[in-house]
């Protein structure tokens, strides 16, 4: 999908053709792409009426992000990472001044100094630290792999947020990745690595891009549907 930066906003929208009105109309919805609805035209003046509207639009994303009321995380909750479910214990530390998480083998273990529980906005920074750190240590690898496996190549890899997205292939043919693809299984992050390698020759999604696919990665239908299943996210490529 395209994307549109508007300050520190990254605006992605799709776009249907609805040949039965007269006028473009923006739909917002809480983790979705940007809907865009109307006569048919293309990319250059979608953007146009996207720009057009991207300070309601920020606005209106602002709202229907805000995080959604959820329990907090104690001792027996359970934390995704590499496509499974860990248990997670919280441990009193009020010798800590901030709260800490670490990841050993088999369990997340936070360190809260306020108590044996810990509000999921306080968690989320840390959760999102830990992906970022094994995106770099192991996802930037695969990308090397996939690379020398394909032949395809890219200009650069980055680890960044996306509003509904897994990953993206941009103009220059720089890959970049939401930290949350470390949630998924290693098999499904590979098909993600793939999907956008390809993108660096073919930039849509036309027979031709999924014929490149299907050459590199034979039965990719059933990671893609594994990724569909993720959409819990949700975030999509």
């Amino acid at each position: 999908m395209p994307l549109l930066q508007y300050g520190r906003t990254t605006i992605e929208w799709r776009f249907q053709p609805d040949a039965t009105l007269k006028r473009h109309y923006v739909t917002v919805e809480r983790g979705q792409a940007v809907l865009l609805r109307g006569p048919l035209v293309n990319e250059i003046e979608q953007e146009a009426l996207v720009r057009q509207r991207a300070r309601w639009i920020r606005e209106k994303l602002s709202q229907v992000n805000q995080p959604q009321a959820v329990e907090p995380i104690v001792t027996g909750s359970r934390l995704r990472y590499c496509g499974r479910s860990y248990f997670t214990e919280v441990r009193h530390a009020p010798n800590l001044a901030t709260p800490q998480l670490r990841f050993t083998a088999s369990r997340f273990i936070v360190e809260n100094p306020t108590g044996l529980s810990i509000e999921p906005d306080i968690l989320a920074p840390l959760l999102d630290g830990f992906y970022r750190e094994r995106a770099h240590e192991k996802l930037l690898t695969r990308v090397r792999h996939w690379e020398r496996q394909t032949g395809m190549q890219t200009h650069g890899t980055r680890i960044r947020h996306f509003q509904s997205r897994w990953a993206s292939c941009n103009s220059q043919n720089v890959l970049e990745f939401d930290p949350r693809v470390m949630e998924l299984p290693a098999s499904v992050q590979d098909y993600v690595i793939v999907h956008e390698l390809c993108h660096t020759v073919e930039k849509s999604h036309t027979k031709a891009f999924w014929a490149l696919v299907a050459k590199h990665m034979p039965g990719w239908q059933r990671q893609h549907a594994l990724l569909d299943i993720a959409k819990q996210a949700p975030l999509d490529i």
